[in-house]
């Protein structure tokens, strides 16, 4: 439980820091993937099932991307982040974020 609220804790906060733009840049929308990559990978190593990460996940897209356009595709791409076998972040971000 520790490590799944020290997770969150340090994802959000890294987050919250690229969130204080009024539009999308695509520097944020990277951010956000990279995010993304990390917080699928850490909670799949603490065994969440797939609908738990997909809820969480998106509930940080949904919050720190503010059009619309840039959170559909980013949670699309959290979805094959979630559905690829790999754990691992590097390789997660590697497929998904570049």
């Amino acid at each position: 439980m520790k490590k799944t609220l020290l997770a969150v804790a340090t994802i959000s906060v890294a987050a919250f820091a690229y969130a204080n733009t009024t539009s999308d840049s695509s520097a944020l929308v990277n951010q956000q993937c990279k995010i993304s990559a990390e917080a699928v990978s850490t909670l799949k190593g603490l065994r969440y099932g797939n609908t738990s990460i997909r809820k969480d996940v998106a509930t940080l897209i949904n919050h720190h991307l503010k059009t619309q356009e840039n959170r559909d595709m980013a949670q699309k791409t959290m979805n094959q982040m979630v559905d690829d076998k790999t754990a691992d972040v590097s390789a997660l971000e590697g497929k998904y974020c570049s």
